[in-house]
């Protein structure tokens, strides 16, 4: 997962961009062509715990294995550590990336 902007609470168009690997039996790891994938969501779980789900479209076309969603009100609604996952599916197949972290932080106001 990449994330390099800071997040703060109720920040609107913080973009949260996860590129999707492939890895084999013997280890080796390469970007995923997710480009005919029928379903491209992000799961987001808060400090509290409490959980939900945002799609994401492609950053470019899929075939880089990069998927993003950008946060709309409401979406960071308290600081602190955050978790972020993405499930990809297409016609071969399902498959769920690791879990990520990330901070959000308060604002003054």
């Amino acid at each position: 997962m990449a994330f390099t902007e800071q997040a703060h609470v109720n920040d609107i168009g913080t973009v949260f961009r996860i590129t999707v690997f492939d890895t084999t039996s013997t280890g080796s790891t390469t970007t995923a062509d997710i480009s005919t994938a029928s379903s491209k969501i992000f799961y987001f779980r808060t400090p509290s715990g409490t959980s939900f789900t945002r799609s994401a479209v492609f950053t470019t076309d899929g075939s880089d294995g990069k998927i993003e969603y950008a946060t709309v009100d409401g979406d960071l609604s308290s600081p602190g550590t955050w978790e972020i996952q993405a499930k990809i599916a297409t016609p071969v197949g399902t498959w769920n990336t690791d879990v990520a972290c990330f901070r959000v932080y308060e604002n003054l106001y």
